[in-house]
């Protein structure tokens, strides 16, 4: 076996929320990963960080009435805390807001200055006046200019689907203040990704990408490569890019390059050449494990920057997709928007490692959490079938055997049978078809169980003539058993350390070259793992449902700006604010963010057309309470009139809230 030298990284988690199961997705695969190198014997470093910079950190800082320095010292405490609990065990975890990034950000820049591939131009931008900020076209909202929707963002109408620029918007309003923002000019700086055409284009074809990924590749660089804007204004938490006071570089021009970064921080605490994993002419492996949300920045953006600036590009980059959690989006009105610490609270997180590992493939398909499939495949899996391998005899050779193997193999062609399987489970677990590794390693368990089937320790203990035979059909077991756990260590690391604790052995090496344990002590056996239970996934669900009175991100209304200009209160008592009970709940063909609601308002039903469905599925609200505004003037949409408007709150996204059920709380309902 060669001894390959091998850089991974799994990308930056946002340093603005907690770790949830669906981030854990990629973390895991790569962990997996690694870990199946390192166990070979490769020179293999695994780095990330928290992605800390962007107008989305400021402002939440600010909410919270902290620096954003603070902010991110916070989140950084909880994501390494939770990343340790699940196993993900990077060599070194490090911050997009450090030192080396700052040097690295500031060194790819100018490189690609001198080369002539940025440019700047003055662009005009929408600006809030209270909060002295320029506003990116999410923070912006009003009317559409073209069909007059209310409520559209700053890019495009959810209503007639028109695009247009912020600047077009009738009677916007900043989503930050609420007041109406203004134009104001300024000089933006721009990577020129047009220049790279060729290169990307050489590159995406040159097996570093998944087939998928690189058809969508191809499909954008025929489309021609536009300049992209890699400067943010004042107020903005990031780095000042050099010799352009007041100017900063946006949070994904220095996110990548936060993995230089953290590997370079990871060479100065162990001594390593940093120049060997990222020069021009390197012979070492670098991989990025991402999710498939993030291809075009990582699969053009990234590797043009490094080949401007005179750095290597990536071996490959491996997407993956997105979590469901029993088939359904990840949901926090359903309790399936599940937190790594919420899990952790109840169920041993080598179950999940697993059962990702038993449904993850090469490709970029989304995977799916199923309560009842996760139950039932650890337990017939883990427990049913590798742990109770030992259980079954690792009694007889504890009482009968003074905890001694025994010392010859009795079986040694079912043993080499099970050491032959190493090269096909390796070229899986390499190309990380772990699912087909997972159901290899099993069928080699179903073989071990159906050894001591069919040998029955427990009727040749009743013989007293039979003590070798005994004894040898026990050690077998043993021995097939730490086959089986040394080709799970990847996945399951913890139960591997306290196998090898229970098999008295230093480490459980990949095995390849594998001999059987013969005359060897082993220590008293513990149980390993104990079966899922129904009552502990049902405590995760509930505790993840959403309860709008805790939402931790709600923010303190000291600290916004009014929303609009003060109204006289007879202005405001002419609306009609009702309880409305949401009947029926529809996607609305063509439209990204709209869903047709049919409402009871206790006197009549309405069709009201709202702007939330980036956080709830039709089928969540159906049978829900909301608030609703009836006497509105009908307002005629591309899809329909709309006879309404359904009150939210929230920065909006997946965050948008809608009144819950209540006790005392009736359709018609009128709200004083």
């Amino acid at each position: 076996m060669s001894n390959r030298k091998i850089l991974v990284t799994s990308a930056l988690p946002y340093a603005n929320g907690p770790i949830h199961l669906g981030h854990l997705v990629e973390y895991i695969q790569t962990d997996i990963w690694v870990r199946f190198q390192k166990q070979r014997g490769n020179e293999c470093y695994y780095v990330c960080a928290d992605d800390t910079h962007g107008t989305p950190i400021m402002l939440k800082a600010d909410r919270e009435g902290i620096t954003p320095e603070e902010l991110i010292a916070q989140v950084s405490k909880e994501h390494t805390r939770d990343f340790k609990e699940f196993g993900v065990a990077f060599d070194n975890y490090h911050s997009t807001h450090s030192e080396e990034n700052k040097q690295f950000s500031a060194l790819i820049y100018k490189r690609l200055q001198d080369a002539g591939h940025i440019s700047s131009r003055t662009i005009t931008q929408a600006y809030d006046p209270v909060k002295q900020m320029f506003l990116p076209d999410r923070f912006i909202k009003g009317e559409c200019p073209k069909c007059g929707a209310a409520d559209q963002y700053g890019d495009n109408c959810e209503a007639c689907g028109a695009t247009y620029s912020p600047i077009e918007l009738k009677n916007a309003v900043s989503a930050i203040s609420g007041k109406k923002p203004i134009e104001k000019d300024s000089v933006h700086y721009f990577f020129n990704l047009a220049d790279f055409t060729d290169m990307l284009r050489g590159w995406i074809h040159a097996g570093h990408l998944q087939n998928e990924v690189r058809n969508k590749m191809a499909e954008w660089l025929e489309g021609g490569l536009q300049q992209w804007d890699i400067s943010r204004d004042a107020p903005y938490f990031g780095f000042e890019i050099p010799d352009a006071p007041g100017k900063y570089f946006y949070v994904w021009l220095d996110a990548p390059i936060g993995y230089m970064a953290s590997f370079k921080n990871l060479c100065e605490k162990q001594e390593l050449d940093f120049d060997a994993f990222w020069s021009k002419d390197s012979e070492t492996e670098l991989y990025h494990f991402i999710g498939k949300d993030i291809i075009y920045f990582h699969a053009l953006f990234w590797p043009a920057m490094l080949n401007g600036a005179g750095f290597r590009t990536p071996s490959a980059i491996f997407a993956h997709g997105f979590l469901t959690v029993n088939g359904e989006k990840m949901s926090k009105s359903r309790g399936t928007f599940i937190t790594a610490r919420t899990y952790l609270e109840y169920l041993n997180p080598e179950y999940l490692r697993y059962y990702f590992a038993a449904k993850l493939n090469a490709g970029v398909d989304d995977l799916d959490l199923n309560f009842d499939d996760f139950s039932q495949r650890v337990n017939a899996d883990l427990v049913g079938k590798v742990v109770n391998i030992a259980s079954r005899c690792s009694g007889f050779i504890t009482k009968r055997f003074a905890n001694a193997l025994a010392d010859r193999c009795s079986e040694p062609a079912m043993f080499q049978d099970f050491v032959n399987a190493n090269n096909r489970i390796a070229d899986y677990y390499e190309t990380r078809e772990f699912g087909k590794a997972m159901r290899e390693i099993m069928a080699l368990a179903d073989k071990a169980n159906q050894y001591i089937d069919d040998k029955k320790p427990w009727l040749i203990a009743k013989e007293s003539d039979k003590e070798q035979e005994l004894h040898e059909v026990c050690s077998m077991g043993i021995n097939l058993f730490r086959l089986l756990v040394a080709y799970l260590k990847p996945v399951i690391p913890v139960l591997a350390g306290n196998t090898e604790d229970f098999l008295n052995v230093s480490t459980l090496a990949w095995p390849e070259a594998a001999r059987p344990l013969l005359n060897h002590a082993v220590h008293e056996f513990k149980p390993l793992m104990t079966r899922v239970e129904a009552d502990k996934i049902e405590a995760i669900v509930a505790a993840s449902k959403e309860n709008l009175e805790k939402t931790a991100d709600k923010p303190k209304a000291k600290q916004f700006e009014p929303i609009a200009d003060t109204v006289e209160f007879e202005d405001f008592a002419k609306l009609d604010l009702r309880i409305a009970k949401i009947i029926k709940a529809e996607h609305v063909a063509g439209a990204d963010k709209l869903l047709q609601l049919t409402v009871d308002i206790g006197d009549e039903t309405r069709n009201i057309y709202a702007g939330i469905k980036s956080a709830y599925a039709p089928e969540e609200l159906e049978g829900q309470l909301t608030l609703v505004i009836a006497n509105l003037a009908p307002r005629k949409m591309r899809f329909g009139i709309s006879e309404g408007m359904v009150l939210a709150a929230g920065p909006g996204g997946k965050d948008i809230w809608v009144l819950k059920p209540d006790q005392g709380a009736v359709a018609g309902m009128r709200v004083k």
